[in-house]
């Protein structure tokens, strides 16, 4: 009898172990879904940005520090004023427009609740004058504690502040996800 009890504990405690494992490997599976996610809305950005380049600078919304963004939290009215003509204009105004839906989750509903982007999403356009470069980052919240965001050494400043998207916004820093990308518009003539 005492064998019996001592097989079941056993068996208790492998079963215990592979739904941890499990559980942890599920875990896993969302990060990196999330993280595939944010790459297909960073690309989308910047297909849009190279293919409006006229209005292009319409495009900058972060100014700051990771603020403003688009996305989770945004309530804004994207504009475009002073950049190309009236067409392009209304081109990036539903470009950003369509950008915000799509890191709200707009795509996808259920119950009514939009559940299609990553979790918290938010979208930051950087403008960089000195080079011509526009720094589009995309951050969410992860499950689990990794390391923070750094900004790499010898980042300009509006790379910084691409970075910074999202700063303070979720549980803690090391649940924050930042993925970046810059672009540079060519200039045709």
């Amino acid at each position: 009898m005492i064998e019996v009890l001592v097989t079941l504990i056993i068996v208790v405690l492998g079963l215990l172990g592979l739904l941890g494992m499990q559980a942890r490997g599920q875990q896993a599976t969302l990060e990196s879904y999330q993280r595939a996610q944010a790459l297909i809305l960073l690309a989308d950005m910047a297909d849009r940005l190279k293919a409006n380049r006229k209005t292009a600078p319409c495009y900058e919304i972060t100014t700051g520090a990771g603020s403003p963004y688009f996305g989770t939290g945004y309530s804004g009215t994207p504009a475009c004023v002073g950049y190309g003509d009236p067409s392009t204009q209304v081109l990036a105004v539903n470009g950003m427009n369509a950008w915000n839906d799509a890191l709200k989750g707009a795509a996808e509903k259920s119950a009514g609740a939009s559940v299609g982007a990553m979790v918290g999403a938010r979208g930051c356009i950087t403008y960089d004058p000195a080079n011509g470069t526009f720094i589009v980052a995309v951050a969410w919240q992860g499950f689990s504690d990794t390391i923070a965001p750094v900004v790499p050494a010898g980042a300009t400043a509006a790379t910084a502040n691409a970075i910074a998207c999202g700063t303070g916004l979720y549980d803690v820093e090391t649940k924050r996800r930042v993925v970046w990308t810059p672009i540079r518009i060519a200039t045709l003539t």
